[in-house]
């Protein structure tokens, strides 16, 4: 979602722009040292908020901007994320 953003926001074609790349850092490692790992539904939902506010709000914009349009883009991948936010909440 990160690379369909900075592609149409950033006009990059390989590899993200460096603010796109940090932010992807960011949420990989975020990712990484989630608790809940194969159990958590979107992070949206999620009682534990691993992100810094600065990082959320970022994350947040992407994911408004290429949430609609992944669907057209890669729409295996867009069914799998509406699929993991209709699960359950994790419980901390």
């Amino acid at each position: 979602m990160i690379r369909l953003y900075c592609r149409a926001k950033h006009a990059t074609e390989e590899a993200l722009c460096t603010e796109c790349a940090e932010l992807a850092a960011y949420a990989e490692g975020r990712l990484d040292r989630c608790p809940f790992q194969e159990k958590k539904s979107a992070c949206i939902d999620c009682e534990v908020h691993c992100y810094k506010p600065d990082m959320r709000a970022r994350i947040r914009t992407v994911m408004r901007f290429s949430g609609p349009r992944l669907l057209f883009r890669h729409p295996i991948i867009a069914v799998r994320h509406i699929l993991d936010s209709r699960r359950s909440k994790p419980s901390s």
